[in-house]
């Protein structure tokens, strides 16, 4: 049977369209598909420990409950202690608010004697600042009941994906064995093992990795004598783990609570500078040594997966962008068509001497 060769505008055409066609899919599905993909990673993670306790001679069912058991209690002691700090940090905030209006009126009162204007009119735009937001906010209320509402529910849903994940593993990969052929086999049991490598040992990674910026956030934090220290550390780490982006947003929250509670603006100016070296340590110690070691994808892909990834399912997704980048970097790797690809994704950066040598080589080869 002679296979019809497609013209290169004709291929990129339908590429562009079934591209198109993926992540109409992904946005509208992303209620569904996004707690299978957390149940998915979870499974994956977890994976090693079912079979630990079936070497155990422990039933399958009852060791994937017992993993189950095991990881909901320390997230619920996590949750616990959590709580505890963040009921206190919501007990003392209208006294934060309270001390935020009195440095806000400071700081009015020095621009209006610094620029020579009106407090009436500084005043007035924080008024209507304050309006907007109360705007926003009243009509943001019954969309985010509907979102927690989801939340509950997602909640609820996960553990159950992940219990059946697990128990129906075997089936799912003999379907995705079968689904490819005997003549891939090969390269499909080596795609599969990749992945769950790369999953467990990146999620392994970035769990050390938060733990080690929680700590050292903390006790940043407690040394400058900043309020609910604890609680910011951990808020912190847990947003840091969005690459790049989270540790922008993570030194906001620290720096308005020192705005608010100290009198003084060389404290916020302090939280700045305790954070910039803390993410200087985090970029250039840590993820390389730690999480980059996992995670083979480089600085530009990271930036646009994170952005893409929270333009079509949110938060969440923006936490999913660099494991699905990873998945789709191995596929890529072991297919041959789809190599380029694999190593655009990539931090492997070709020498630009090879490079210009090359160049001038077909340069020298059109000319004779």
């Amino acid at each position: 049977m002679n296979m019809v060769k497609l013209p290169f505008y004709a291929k990129a055409s339908l590429t562009f369209i079934g591209l198109i066609s993926l992540i109409t899919a992904l946005y509208i599905g992303s209620h569904i598909i996004v707690p299978i993909i957390y149940s998915t990673i979870i499974a994956i993670v977890l994976s090693p420990l079912v079979l630990y306790w079936e070497r155990k001679r422990m039933n399958r069912v009852w060791a994937i409950i017992t993993s189950l058991v095991l990881v909901l209690l320390g997230g619920l002691i996590f949750l616990g202690l959590f709580s505890s700090q963040l009921s206190m940090f919501t007990e003392t905030f209208p006294k934060l608010l309270d001390k935020f209006s009195e440095t806000l009126n400071g700081l009015v009162t020095y621009i209006s004697n610094r620029f020579n204007v009106s407090p009436t009119r500084i005043n007035e735009s924080i008024t209507e600042l304050k309006n907007e937001i109360l705007n926003v906010g009243k009509s943001s209320i019954g969309a985010t009941i509907y979102t927690v509402g989801n939340g509950l529910i997602v909640m609820f849903l996960i553990p159950v994906y992940v219990f059946m994940i697990l128990f129906y593993q075997p089936l799912l990969l003999e379907f995705i064995r079968k689904l490819f052929g005997k003549e891939h086999e090969i390269e499909v049991n080596s795609i599969l093992t990749s992945t769950k490598f790369i999953i467990q040992k990146y999620l392994s990674a970035l769990l050390l990795e938060a733990t080690i910026i929680a700590t050292l956030n903390s006790v940043g934090l407690l040394i400058l004598g900043i309020d609910y220290a604890i609680i910011l550390g951990v808020m912190g780490a847990i947003i840091n783990v969005i690459p790049y982006i989270g540790g922008v947003i993570a030194v906001a929250l620290p720096m308005i609570v020192a705005l608010g509670t100290k009198s003084s603006l060389t404290y916020p100016l302090l939280v700045i500078g305790v954070y910039v070296v803390i993410q200087f340590v985090d970029n250039h110690y840590i993820i390389p040594k730690i999480v980059a070691s996992k995670v083979r994808i480089n600085a530009l892909v990271s930036i646009i997966v994170v952005l893409v990834g929270g333009a079509l399912w949110g938060v969440p997704g923006m936490f999913l962008s660099i494991p699905l980048t990873a998945i789709i970097k191995v596929i890529f790797d072991h297919i041959e068509d789809l190599k380029p690809w694999g190593f655009l994704l990539g931090d492997t950066m070709p020498p630009i001497r090879v490079i210009r040598i090359k160049a001038k080589r077909k340069e020298v080869q059109l000319t004779n």
